[in-house]
């Protein structure tokens, strides 16, 4: 029952809902009917073909409308299109006057930008390495800093220590091994070469130990008075006691001699050695960071002329120099450096300028750094009297050098007491650089460093490479791009004044001014002789 009644008020409803949506509809058709039609056509045959010609009607003209506003928007377009383009020309136009008004200012810009561009890079180059000792009023200053609050040192002699320190690890990491380049030397060649130095620097201790002549012409009677075994016996000792030396060095050159020192020191003592390896190795860099900036700056140069033509501001051309400045230098350092490993780009291959040169600074460093550096006569010195190392030999050279008296008095049948072996000992530590001379020819050759150096270079990855020479120019980079775009600006400030006309009024006020005070110092001098 509940379902039948459901079913019952569900198609009372739908009934209901048909019968309004017909009115509805009824009433709309009446509607339409009244608004097109007379009352007296309205049942008439004509009256749906009238009201069907109505309605084609209203149609086309909404199409008519649409189309008319359509064709509005499309001349709007177009009017705007004509709008810029009279505008673009009148622009074009403008700056052909203003060129062709004073083209003699306008094709000055390019030349005083490449002038710009190639001093910038030239100032840039200088204050790497010049001055070397800090110029200006060192009121305050950072130690191992370039710049000061009043003054400048050159980037490389104010961080000498810090890139002695950086490329003597690179040396002693992938270039050098300290112990088997010293394995290199033949004892006995060492002990032979060194031999004849022995008696001149026992001589020269005895001389000291015991200052009266008739004492020592005692000794060397009694030394061409011995037997020729006993002679040959102290010269085979002598022999042996410089062989086992040497091998004795060579088994602890780890602590007796310490690279670091040896190059730091001598860096700190001339700063200007390090810039003289740099200079040696990147010349060919170097020179092309400062004539890269004469035809870097002339296209940035055409470029500012364009906008100085375009742009109506007197600012154009300072803006314009500190760009230059700017940009030249970046690009310059840039190109050096970058990309580090070969880049294929379409048919080319780009590469930075120095890391193209590998061969021939891997020459130029390893003859620089055997021949000026890591000399025997240098490594010797370090040896000798850097404080890390000077104990240890002192301690290695006196046990061999007693070891060795012991034997020689032995041999003749007595035996020295040990307060004169010690002073004689401490005498021959001071006396025997004067004595090492005739060995640092075989020295230099027999280590080869030179050769190793440069084989070592070679075989080295780009990237390693670069750290070279990279060093001297990324520690202080952006000082050296910051100060070509104060001298850009400075300079577009001079092309300002010409191109404004300002120039030439300070010009003619300065003329004006100096008349006037020639005009005075002509008139005293004058009124002064009268008188």
């Amino acid at each position: 029952m509940n379902e039948r009644k459901r079913c019952a008020r569900i198609i009372v409803l739908s009934s209901l809902f048909t019968t309004a949506l017909s009115l509805q509809c009824g009433y709309q058709s009446n509607f339409i009917i009244n608004r097109y039609a007379t009352p007296s056509s309205i049942h008439s045959p004509q009256a749906s073909s009238h009201l069907s010609l109505q309605t084609h009607r209203h149609t086309t003209r909404a199409r008519c409308v649409s189309l008319s506003s359509a064709k509005g928007d499309e001349n709007e377009d177009d009017a705007s299109k004509s709008k810029k383009k009279i505008g673009i020309s009148k622009h074009i136009q403008s700056a052909i006057k203003k060129f062709k008004a004073r083209p003699g200012t306008y094709l000055l810009i390019p030349v005083i930008a490449a002038f710009v561009g190639w001093f910038t890079n030239y100032l840039a180059v200088q204050m790497i390495f010049y001055p070397i000792e800090f110029r200006g009023i060192p009121i305050w200053r950072r130690d191992g800093e370039p710049l000061g609050l009043l003054g400048w040192q050159g980037i490389v002699p104010a961080k000498t220590y810090k890139m002695s320190e950086t490329m003597v690890n690179m040396v002693t990491t992938q270039l050098l091994n300290v112990e088997e380049v010293f394995r290199r030397l033949d004892p006995d060649i060492v002990a032979s070469t060194l031999g004849p130095e022995v008696p001149k620097l026992m001589e020269s201790i005895g001389e000291e130990l015991v200052p009266l002549s008739w004492t020592q012409k005692a000794g060397r009677a009694l030394f061409f008075s011995l037997p020729g075994r006993t002679k040959a016996a102290m010269d085979s000792a002598n022999h042996r006691f410089l062989h086992d030396f040497t091998v004795s060095m060579q088994d602890n050159i780890g602590t007796l001699l310490n690279i670091k020192n040896c190059v730091i020191n001598q860096m700190m003592q001339d700063r200007a050695l390090l810039g003289q390896l740099f200079r040696k190795c990147g010349q060919a860099e170097l020179d092309f960071l400062t004539n890269s900036g004469l035809w870097f700056g002339f296209m940035l140069g055409i470029i500012q002329m364009i906008v100085a033509l375009f742009w109506e501001n007197p600012w154009a051309l300072s803006i314009g120099g500190a760009i230059v400045g700017l940009a030249t230098n970046w690009l310059a350092l840039k190109w050096i450096f970058e990309p580090v490993n070969p880049t294929k780009i379409g048919p080319f291959i780009l590469q930075g300028q120095f890391l193209r040169r590998q061969q021939e600074v891997a020459k130029e460093f390893s003859s620089f750094f055997a021949n000026n550096v890591l000399t025997s006569e240098k490594l010797w010195d370090s040896i000798l009297n850097d404080p890390s190392t000077k104990s240890s030999f002192g301690l290695l050279f006196t046990n061999h050098l007693k070891k060795f008296a012991n034997v020689l008095s032995g041999g003749v049948g007595f035996l020295l007491p040990g307060g004169i072996l010690t002073k004689a000992s401490s005498s021959a530590l001071e006396k025997l650089p004067n004595h090492l001379h005739v060995l640092h020819p075989y020295v230099d050759k027999a280590l080869g460093l030179q050769f190793t150096l440069r084989t070592q270079m070679e075989k080295m990855t780009s990237a390693k490479f670069e750290r070279v020479l990279h060093p001297i120019f990324e520690e202080d980079e952006l000082t050296l791009i910051i100060a070509g775009g104060f001298l850009g600006f400075a300079a577009g400030l001079v092309q300002q004044g010409i191109e404004t006309g300002a120039a030439a009024k300070w010009v003619s006020k300065c003329k004006l001014k100096i008349k006037k005070l020639v005009s005075r110092l002509f008139s005293s001098s004058t009124a002064t002789d009268q008188s």
